[in-house]
């Protein structure tokens, strides 16, 4: 719970000296800590530097500079998520409305009305510490995500990579940025259930047993638990979640089929299945992306991943979009015919047997 009467760290940006020294003056009165600068190229070093729980700044009364301002201090990753108040005493309503939608919180008159100014500064503060709580929760989540890569020895930079790729595809899908940030975060994320997984498990060379592989798999119910009571992580629990079902209902924890698999796990499940395959684990060495490229396009062929979404992500290698040697994948034999994106031969028995390199190279693990 918020102390109501907690010290306010309070940044003024004020043309005017002696307006800004009242505002100063009231707001120290007040048990509140304020400072004041001159500019608003000072206002953003200041508080690159500071961290303010709230800005203030005098609003230009043509409008432009304050409009240039809200943009800049909105597109600074320091600053973006510090509340923004313009004061003035002349701008009209449409200054007002510009300057609300380039991204000021709030909006109050000079002169100012003492309690209503404490009042909407105490109450842009509490938004301001929420929004912190939550990235700090977010930030230490992310951190012990990171430290599952390296619990087995051999996936340094797996969660960086599974971002990159995963907005990578999501990029050439034409997603929104709701759903691009989701797959950056997504990627981070996805197998934060691991944390509860022994190390022994993770560092097993070779084949788990049945009782050993039923607990690997649990780390997708046990990440979604961690995020169920995180407001800021909602959107990626059906990554983690879902992130290894399978099209034809042969995947985890749910056996979910077709468009019953959350679009944004499915993305997740091809990109890891390309790291995991790329990448030196404990149960498998390192292979060349032409390779794992061949292995998603044989899991088309049995039914596990979507043919245009694995064609898409090839496409991303194959011409060199995610950051991989262009020739690397060069010789890779990925479908692309029309009838090759958009439908799936079933696949007998005796081809399940003859073709096993999917399961060798599996990544579900």
């Amino acid at each position: 719970m918020h102390d109501p009467h907690a010290r306010i760290s309070i940044l003024i940006a004020h043309h005017d000296a002696a307006v800004g020294g009242r505002l100063c003056s009231l707001l120290f009165a007040a048990g509140h800590t304020p400072q004041l600068v001159g500019t608003r190229v000072a206002a953003l070093e200041r508080a690159r530097n500071i961290n303010p729980d709230v800005m203030l700044v005098s609003l230009d009364v043509a409008g432009r500079e304050d409009l240039a301002f809200c943009l800049a201090w909105r597109g600074d990753r320091q600053t973006h998520l510090t509340p923004l108040m313009l004061l003035s005493d002349q701008a009209d309503r449409e200054s007002r409305l510009r300057a609300l939608e380039a991204g000021a919180d709030d909006f109050l008159t000079i002169p100012i009305d003492r309690a209503e100014l404490l009042a909407r500064v105490r109450s842009l503060a509490r938004i301001k510490r929420h929004v912190d709580e939550m990235d700090s929760a977010s930030a230490i989540i992310s951190t012990l995500a990171v430290m599952v890569e390296t619990r087995d020895g051999h996936s340094e930079g797996h969660c960086h990579r599974m971002a990159n790729y995963a907005t990578a595809l999501g990029r050439a899908l034409g997603l929104g940025d709701s759903d691009l940030q989701a797959l950056h975060r997504g990627g981070f994320l996805h197998d934060i259930g691991m944390l509860a997984i022994p190390d022994s498990l993770l560092r097993t060379p070779g084949p788990l047993q049945p009782e050993d592989y039923e607990l690997i798999r649990s780390h997708t119910v046990i990440g979604d638990d961690l995020c169920a009571n995180l407001r800021s992580l909602q959107a990626i629990r059906p990554i983690v979640r879902s992130h290894h079902e399978r099209q034809d209902g042969s995947g985890y924890p749910d056996g979910l089929k077709g468009d019953e698999v959350p679009l944004l796990a499915q993305i997740i499940g091809i990109c890891d299945a390309f790291d995991a395959i790329t990448s030196k684990r404990a149960y498998h060495e390192q292979q060349p992306a032409s390779i794992a490229l061949t292995v998603l396009q044989r899991q088309v062929e049995l039914g596990w991943r979507r043919p245009d979404l694995v064609v898409a992500f090839s496409d991303l290698v194959l011409e060199g979009r995610l950051g991989l040697p262009r020739g690397e994948a060069a010789s890779a034999p990925v479908a692309s015919s029309p009838s090759a994106r958009t439908a799936r031969r079933p696949i007998s028995n005796r081809e399940r047997l003859a073709r096993p390199a999917a399961h060798q190279l599996d990544c579900e693990r």
